[in-house]
Formats: C-alpha cells, structure tokens, sequence
C-alpha cells in the first residue's frame, strides 16, 4: 500500500470532509465520541474564527443531543460567571460590557463568535424548564488573582461581615502586587517579603468550614466563592514559585501548577453538578492534547488532556484542531495591541504540511477510531507541530512555535481548515496584562 498511495492520499480518503460549518454533518463524530464524560475541544491558536465555530458547532451538538450542561474555557473564572449568569438570565449584557474579559488578551474570549454562541446558550437555556438541564459556563484559569479576591470579598461581605474584614485583611498581604503579581515571586525569593501562602490558605480553610452555615441560602453562590478562594490559593503558589521553576521538581513547574488547577477546577465542576453531568472543555491544543505525546513530557510537563485520560480512561475524548495559512488575531508582545497578522504557510516537515497537501481543504480525521488504521500508523512517529498562542513571532516561528508531538497519540480526533480567518474582537482596548509564562501565552 504504502507504494503506491501518499499520505496526503490516504488522509483524503480517510477522513470525513465538508464544504463550511453550518452544514458539517457530526453524527458520526457523535458516535465515536460514544458516552464519553468530557470531550475536550482545541485550537492551534487563540485567535482563530473557525476554531471557535467549529467548537461552538459541536458543543450545541453535544448539548442537544448527548446532554451536556457545563462548558468549561481556558478562562478566568470571575469573567466566565458573567457569562454564566447572563446565559441564565441573571445578567443583560454578556461580553459587551466592560468587566468582564478587561484584561489582555480580550480578543480572545471578546470576539463574535464568542457573543453568538453566547446567545445561542441563552437562548437555549431560556427555552430548557429543569435547571439541572440548563447549561453552565465556567472559567478554568488562575489569572484573574484579584478579581477573585474581589469576589470573596463581596461574597463574605453579604453573607458575613465580620469574616469579609478578616479576609480582607489576609488578603491585604498580596496587595502591593495589584498591578504586576510575577513581582510578588521575585520578592519572596529576594526576601525582601514573607510569602502570603498561610494567609489565602487560612481564608480558603475559613470559608470551607462554614459551608452549612453559608450554603443553606445559596449553594451556587457559596460554590463560586469556594472556587474563587481556591483560584486564590493556587494563583498566590503560581506566582510565587515562577521563578524558581529551574530549582523545583515538575510538580511545582507553573505550567503544571496552572493545568493542575484547570483540571480540578473542571472536577469540581462536574461535581458540583452531579454524578450524571457532563462536560465540554475549550482550550488551546497545547493544553488538552495528551503532553505524554508531545515533547512537553520531556520537560516534565502535563496538561489537562493527560490528567483528563488519565482519571477518565476511555470517557474523556480530545478533538486537536489545525491549520496551515491565512490569518489570526494576535499580539507581537505580552500586553500589546492585536493585530490580525498573515499566518505563514506551514514548515515542510510538519503534520500541517502534510495535511495542507491534502486535495480538501476542511476534513475531520478520526484517530482514536481510524478509518483506516496503516494510516494511523504512518502518522504515529513523530514531526513538527505549530502552536499560536495569543503572541504570534512569525519571525522566529520556528523557535518560537513548533514542537515535536505523535499526533495519533495526542488526540482522538483532528480537525482541519486549510485556511482561517481572524477572529472579529469586541474592542481592541488592552486590559490591564498579567505576566504569562512559556510557551507564548497558550
């Protein structure tokens, strides 16, 4: 077989293609994904409007038709509850107002369509009678350090007064750093302040033990307290050991610290909303690709689609998203303006070559379930693999972002457009930054 058919040849007659999605037929990527508990949906970059049509397309898929009521997003978890409301009609404007996604990146949560697929849940939710079958949206990530404490306190405020002016003196201990947390890690280590881990974990441990008393009025409200004290606490360890990742073991990586708390924020989710729920997560490829297949591991490194498989076996599904050219929002610098830049065709030795030579331009490639399995094999040894972060360097793309990666092993399905567009930002406006580490923002 092998001499006589291509790769490109044997992706082309293996996969699934269609012409745009709106008309994408899924029912056969519903089969495989089967009754699986979460299904993971990435993106080559965070600024992409196919990859979050796409992902959108098939999360109202999963919705409708398998059950799922919790979309978890490599978001800040302050920012994704005013989705959350709004799409439970607890809130009007969602996205459009200023609060919530203010900081750098905004195009990445800000943007079109994000704001149809919000209406579109609203709308769906509107319509569902039981609320166990409403729909929730809910933020993965540990950036938002002060509006999380910002929420405690609010939270503690009018539910216990006295209790808020204790936390609020705790917490006042991270405050210097309002504007810049990475310095807070330089001045532990430097000494030239204590660390303020024993103050966010006794405000956690405070909140905790007055669960009955607190949650009897409104158990989401206490929920999304617990999560924010929780945020806390694993923020204050990020920043506090990121520049001691050299001289710590893997466990206290901040890559690690940071996708360790995604994947337990998403159990505590689904916890939250029972043994039956289930869930769709958004995040960069980066993140939900199993790392034990790419050159992460290496590094020591894990991610949220190798701890997903890990805990879930077989019910955890991830779904890689790819592309070769055309164009993406994006930054040059951490905290500077977007800028919809060309995104270069891809380098000759990686997967998006090889899948740019294909003759369809959009196809899905089932791996975990291959149509044909020779091509799996071919596919399994390992190439190059890009990752667009909320930076794109075309200049030094190939330093900056590939990496080597088994793709076949990485994900259980992938899905590609040959070319994409630039996601359609909201605002352009720079929220205040928060320091981010390698690689370029994922």
């Amino acid at each position: 077989m092998k001499n006589y058919r291509t790769l490109p040849e044997l992706i082309d007659q293996s996969s699934e293609h269609f012409a745009n999605i709106d008309d994408v037929n899924l029912d056969n990527l519903m089969e495989r994904i089967g009754d699986s508990r979460v299904v993971l949906l990435g993106e080559a970059s965070h600024g992409t409007a196919e990859f979050y049509e796409m992902r959108a397309r098939i999360t109202k898929e999963l919705i409708e038709k398998k059950g799922f009521t919790i979309i978890t997003a490599e978001a800040d978890w302050p920012d994704a509850a005013h989705i959350h409301r709004y799409i439970h009609g607890r809130e009007q404007d969602a996205l459009l107002q200023n609060k919530p996604f203010s900081r750098f990146p905004t195009w990445m949560w800000a943007n079109q369509s994000m704001l149809e697929f919000t209406h579109w849940l609203h709308a769906y939710n509107d319509k569902t009678e039981s609320s166990e079958e409403k729909v929730g949206f809910y933020g993965l990530d540990l950036y938002s350090l002060y509006s999380s404490i910002e929420a405690v306190l609010d939270y503690l405020q009018q539910v216990d007064p006295k209790t808020a002016e204790i936390a609020r003196e705790r917490y006042g201990c991270l405050m210097p750093w309002a504007n810049d947390p990475a310095l807070y890690s330089r001045a532990v280590m430097t000494e030239q302040h204590k660390s303020c881990e024993a103050e966010v974990l006794k405000n956690l441990q405070d909140l905790l033990k007055k669960y009955l008393e607190y949650s009897i009025a409104n158990k989401e409200q206490f929920f999304d307290a617990e999560q924010n004290a929780k945020l806390i606490v694993n923020a204050e360890r990020y920043y506090r050991t990121m520049y001691y990742d050299e001289k710590y073991s893997a466990e206290n990586n901040s890559w690690n610290q940071r996708d360790q708390h995604m994947f337990e924020t998403l159990q505590a989710v689904l916890e939250f909303r029972g043994s039956k729920s289930k869930a769709v997560v958004w995040a960069h490829n980066s993140h939900i690709g199993d790392a034990r297949a790419t050159q992460m591991s290496a590094r020591g490194e894990l991610n949220i689609g190798q701890l997903a498989r890990q805990e879930y076996g077989d019910e955890a599904y991830n779904i890689g998203f790819g592309t070769d050219h055309g164009t993406v929002a994006a930054a040059s610098r951490w905290g500077g303006p977007m800028e919809v830049k060309q995104v270069q065709p891809s380098h000759i030795d990686s997967y998006e070559r090889i899948f740019h030579e294909v003759s369809t331009d959009n196809f899905i490639l089932p791996l975990r379930y291959p149509l044909n399995e020779y091509l799996r094999k071919e596919l399994l040894p390992e190439r190059l693999e890009r990752a667009i972060g909320v930076i794109y360097r075309p200049e030094t793309e190939r330093q900056s972002h590939y990496f080597y990666a088994s793709l076949p092993s990485q994900f259980d399905e992938y899905i590609w457009f040959d070319k994409t567009r630039a996601v359609e930002a909201l605002t352009k406006e720079i929220g205040e930054g928060t320091f981010d580490t390698f690689p370029f923002g994922l």
